[in-house]
């Protein structure tokens, strides 16, 4: 059972995260960014690339990645570094949800573009209550992979 004590740690955990957007369409990737900053959540920066985008790995928590990418369909990779390597939560955003639908290691899931801000929202509180053990309900625009139990 959570104390306040324990809600207010995991509050202030949850505002602390910075999330990364790996996306080639700078118009999409400022319109992410926006409704980030309105959560209170810092972007820890964009990348269109899995080059920049590992370079950017150890600034972020929670990744919102493309599949396609300005180096081609190299997303789900990226987004498995990401999450077995760097520890992120990843969540894939594509207008081509077949491309990871049988999911990819260590990713939460994918939501199908165009992304309404209402479902981002809905989709970094799940993300983040998924770090931070806290409970939220999955939007119903995420497709939530698998996650094995332990």
């Amino acid at each position: 059972m959570l104390t306040n004590v324990s809600r207010r740690r995991q509050a202030g955990e949850a505002m602390d995260q910075r999330v990364l957007i790996v996306e080639d369409e700078f118009l999409i990737a400022l319109d992410m960014a926006e409704t980030i900053e309105q959560l209170g959540l810092k972007v820890a920066g964009f990348a269109s690339g899995r080059k920049h985008a590992l370079s950017l790995a150890a600034f972020a928590d929670i990744a919102f990645v493309d599949v396609n990418l300005s180096d081609g369909k190299t997303g789900p990779e990226i987004g498995r570094e990401l999450a077995e390597d760097y520890g992120l939560t990843v969540i894939f955003m594509t207008a081509n949800p077949e491309a990871v639908a049988h999911g990819v290691a260590g990713a939460l899931g994918v939501l199908t573009k165009p992304v309404m801000p209402h479902a981002l929202e809905q989709t970094i509180d799940y993300a983040l209550a998924d770090r931070t053990g806290g409970l939220a309900l999955v939007p119903p625009e995420l497709k939530v992979f698998h996650k094995p139990t332990l």
